[in-house]
């Protein structure tokens, strides 16, 4: 990756797009799912959200190999996608973007208030 596509984001833009592509010859009810995984899964991304990409990718795998394999959607990924989508980020106490941002503005907060009651 060089420094343009690091700053623009091309790169994610273009892995994104192939995800597309390659989810376009998923059955319907895999594309669905892989919408709501999708969404399950943004809220524990970074910053640029390049820390989903590996996981996005083997997910999209996942469920590339189970329709070839015939199986049905519920098989594979059960009544819950948020907590499969979860437990991909790193189990439930996952942390997403509010609790960074949260423990970021907690941090400031007593920092500034040390300042002014020392």
């Amino acid at each position: 990756m060089n420094l343009w596509d690091a700053m623009t984001g091309n790169d994610l833009t273009r892995e994104m797009k192939a995800f597309e592509v390659r989810a376009q010859k998923l059955p319907d009810d895999y594309r669905a799912a892989w919408e709501q995984i999708k969404a399950h899964l943004f809220p524990y991304g970074d910053f640029t959200g390049r820390n989903l990409m590996p996981i996005l990718d083997n997910a999209l795998g996942l469920l590339e190999e189970t329709a070839a394999d015939g199986q049905s959607i519920h098989e594979v990924l059960g009544d819950d996608i948020g907590g499969f989508c979860a437990a991909l980020a790193g189990g439930q106490g996952a942390r997403n973007f509010r609790d960074r941002w949260r423990e970021q503005l907690n941090r400031n907060v007593a920092r500034k208030l040390g300042r002014l009651g020392g």
